[in-house]
């Protein structure tokens, strides 16, 4: 609303000269402010009704929440928002990307909600340490990079998750997955599989980690481990969440997710659930599904099961010296399931295949698919042959049959 640029300087001025900044504001401190500002100004000079909307909203969203893309995030229907600069927003909004018609009016606006966004994880992002990764207090995960590394920056990148917590249902009406397959990951959770979930970016592989989260046991003890708080699981009591630490300007020492992980094998888990492998803390959770922590969860970037496997390796191999064979063993027998998701053309996600990990053969990691999309379709294409675990769980097995064949 670059007509009223006037009316907003002016009201904000006099908003700020109202607020005492040695005290703690409340929110409807501020919302009488700028009232009585509106309405001051207005005395004197006219503005439309929308204008007077619009300038509360900006003036009480730059002071208190996230400036003007408050209202980006406040749309249910955004799924991503991208900000290249002060004069560039783009958004995802039912699946299509496109750019806003409105950008920042200052660019220290900008400056000021990153700061205020990391601050809120109890992170720092300056030009001696320009890369962070942090989250909103809903769960909205957030990447921000700053000059000199972009060039046209800052930049500030918001992964949205639906505000109602997706269920497997809902992947079932939407045609995601099979309620077949559903089923089916639904026993091997319970039975302590180990399970793997790859996909590209934005394919879904952290809500389907939460879903799948829904299927253990409420008497169980889980620990998560991520670098930026994004899991939301419920229904278990005895919950440990586990977040990483950069080093500060304080001179605290930066703990990585190979520290949590460490760490996590001394707090008695029945399982482990780290949101994502990056980099050489795969090896710690290979020797953590190895040594007796079954049913144990987490997600990678790849672009199918296979290639998912090699990206393994290369991690456990940037974390330590092994010959390659003796890390192919440790990931056959640690993992027993891929479940690979994707985006399809429609730009809906949807699971691609379910492979089962059959063990190192011949020299080589062997996966079978048990459930692979075809002509659109995700059917079963062949039996689990690995269902020790699944009797130990106590399934009946005629039960047991009858659900898996």
């Amino acid at each position: 609303m670059p007509m009223y640029d006037n009316a907003y300087e002016t009201i904000r001025a006099e908003v700020l000269s109202r607020m005492d900044v040695g005290c703690e504001v409340s929110d409807e401190s501020i919302r009488a402010a700028i009232d009585d500002a509106v309405g001051e100004y207005c005395r004197n000079t006219y503005l439309p009704l929308d204008a007077r909307q619009q300038i509360y909203n900006e003036v009480f969203y730059e002071l208190r929440q996230l400036d003007i893309i408050q209202e980006l995030i406040e749309d249910p229907e955004i799924t991503e928002i991208m900000v290249n600069g002060p004069d560039a927003i783009f958004l995802e909004k039912n699946g299509r990307i496109e750019r806003w018609d409105r950008s920042f009016s200052r660019a220290d606006k900008l400056d000021n909600i990153i700061q205020q966004i990391v601050g809120y994880c109890n992170r720092v992002v300056n030009e001696a340490s320009p890369i962070v990764d942090a989250r909103l207090p809903d769960g909205s995960r957030v990447n921000v990079v700053l000059k000199p590394i972009a060039l046209n920056g800052p930049i500030l990148t918001i992964r949205r998750f639906p505000r109602k917590r997706m269920e497997m249902e809902d992947l079932i009406n939407n045609g995601a997955i099979t309620a077949e397959a559903a089923e089916f990951l639904k026993i091997l959770v319970r039975s302590k599989y180990n399970i793997f979930i790859s996909g590209g970016t934005g394919s879904g592989k952290t809500t389907f980690l939460n879903i799948l989260s829904d299927f253990i046991p409420a008497d169980e003890r889980i620990i998560t481990i991520e670098d930026s708080a994004e899991l939301s699981i419920t229904g278990i009591p005895n919950l440990v969440s586990l977040e990483t630490r950069n080093s500060n300007a304080s001179g605290c020492e930066p703990i990585d997710i190979r520290s949590l992980i460490k760490s996590s094998l001394r707090m008695r888990p029945d399982r482990i659930i780290v949101g994502e492998i990056r980099g050489s803390e795969a090896i710690d959770m290979l020797q953590a599904m190895n040594t007796g922590h079954d049913g144990s969860l987490s997600t990678g970037h790849a672009n199918s099961p296979e290639d998912m496997l090699s990206r393994i390796e290369t991690m456990v191999l940037m974390g330590m010296e092994l010959p390659l064979e003796a890390v192919e063993r440790q990931i056959a027998s640690g993992i027993d399931i891929i479940v690979h998701l994707g985006r399809m053309r429609d730009r809906s996600r949807k699971i691609i295949c379910i492979d089962e990990v059959m063990g190192y053969i011949d020299g080589r990691i062997v996966l079978r698919s048990i459930f692979d999309r075809r002509d659109g379709e995700l059917v079963m294409v062949d039996q689990l042959e690995h269902r020790d675990k699944l009797v130990f769980a106590g399934y009946d097995k005629e039960v047991l049959d009858e659900k898996m064949d």
